[in-house]
């Protein structure tokens, strides 16, 4: 019992890790409704249709959307192949993160996120956080939606009462105690609490820690809905060319149906975007960048581009192919985060005394693990995000066709909320 205080009082390897844990699940194809009563409004607050009191979260959603795109675009240039992540996994445990932070190091995680202090005070952001939480936790008798975070904590630290106050009152986070001495045991008992809360998808989500683990938070998302019109399985090609580029091809079972959508097709940005909706209030929005331009497609990738799109998608008759697909992504996010104003989180200046008092911690690694499967029963999606913590050491416009053979981007919408729940990009189905 001796080592433990010693190891604190030495700044020796202490850890935490942030964990967010997401998926989706059981979608299903549905044709338009008449009046296009779930068009695409993102990212902005709409103007005129608010009520006068409008619901907090509206203060947060449109920021959440650029931070998004920006950690798309950092995504994207790093890697040449599949992208999958949860917007709202990672901001959420960054912005839960912050209630612990102190001074330069507050401002600094809320800043990185895109919010202007000046415009939307501490105490709006935190409020809309807690308003989209909610909002998304409410119960739907036509899909499944939830969203929660639990932190655990060594037996032997003494948290801040009002820090854990707060991240119950504001993200609904519960607090428990853990023996990470016994590294093995509490590892398994997180997994185990994780793998129940997302119903079996996310499993293994912790990478091994060590005896000196002091602290591990987890968010998870789940969602769980069903098209209105399912693809036929009679209906998908077993064996069909998807063109991962001009060398590479796989052959990948290919969906098909000929279904009323909102689609476009915008000869400035050079692709097709196909809006599909779900049984309740969630949407995905597929970009199908013409051949070669999916570069040119991910640069206009912005708030601006996503409003024109939605105003301008128009119901029609669209004979779609699309691959039934499952792949993941794993990733280190620190340099990334750094990249996009997230710096000093990661060196010793870092202040997040607002925890535990006066132990010094920085973040040394953030990770985020996502997984997406799509076929003709619907989709199954989970994400796991984490933030590791320690004492510092040492086609044509005509034609109404929507051929998925390449890649393309793939977004997931939660429309009562404007919050974009994941972000992918798909080169490769065959790829897992």
């Amino acid at each position: 019992m001796a080592r433990r205080p010693q190891v604190l009082a030495t700044m020796g390897p202490a850890w935490l890790w942030m964990l967010g844990a997401g998926m989706l699940a059981s979608v299903h194809c549905q044709p338009f409704p008449a009046h296009g009563d779930k068009s695409l409004r993102v990212p902005q607050t709409p103007r005129n249709q608010l009520p006068e009191a409008a619901p907090a979260y509206h203060k947060i959603t449109p920021t959440m959307t650029k931070f998004a795109l920006r950690l798309y675009k950092q995504l994207a240039a790093k890697s040449p192949g599949n992208i999958f992540f949860s917007p709202v996994s990672i901001s959420s445990t960054l912005a839960l993160l912050s209630l612990g932070a102190q001074a330069d190091t507050l401002s600094q995680i809320l800043e990185g996120l895109g919010f202007n202090l000046t415009e939307t005070p501490e105490a709006d952001i935190h409020g809309g956080y807690q308003s989209l939480i909610h909002t998304l936790d409410l119960p739907s008798p036509k899909l499944e939606l939830k969203i929660g975070n639990s932190l655990f904590l060594d037996k032997q630290l003494k948290p801040q009462q009002q820090f854990l106050d707060r991240i119950k009152e504001l993200y609904g986070a519960f607090a428990f105690s853990a023996n990470f001495t016994d590294s093995i045991t509490t590892g398994r008992q997180i997994n185990d609490y994780v793998r129940k809360q997302t119903y079996g998808l996310i499993t293994d989500c912790l990478p091994e820690f060590s005896q000196d683990t002091l602290m591990v938070h987890l968010n998870y998302i789940f969602f769980k809905a069903k098209w209105k019109h399912p693809f036929n399985s009679y209906q998908t090609q077993k064996q069909e060319s998807f063109f991962v580029d001009e060398k590479t091809s796989v052959r990948v079972p290919m969906m098909h149906q000929k279904e009323m959508h909102r689609f476009l097709y915008d000869p400035e940005v050079a692709c097709t975007v196909l809006q599909i909706e779900y049984s309740g209030n969630a949407l995905t929005l597929l970009i199908l960048p013409d051949p070669g331009k999916m570069k040119q497609v991910e640069a206009a990738l912005q708030p601006e581009t996503l409003r024109k799109w939605g105003q301008l998608l128009l119901p029609s008759l669209l004979d779609l192919h699309l691959p039934r697909f499952s792949i993941s992504g794993t990733y280190n996010l620190e340099e990334i985060l750094s990249q996009i104003g997230l710096t000093n989180i990661f060196n010793l200046e870092a202040d997040f005394s607002g925890i535990v008092g006066n132990l010094n911690k920085t973040i040394s690694r953030v990770s985020h693990k996502a997984v997406v499967d799509m076929s003709e029963k619907g989709t199954e999606a989970g994400a796991a995000s984490g933030l590791l913590s320690q004492p510092q050491p040492l086609n044509t416009t005509s034609a109404p066709h929507a051929h998925f053979n390449r890649p393309f981007l793939l977004l997931i919408w939660d429309v009562t909320t404007q919050s974009l729940l994941f972000l992918g990009r798909v080169v490769n189905p065959a790829a897992g």
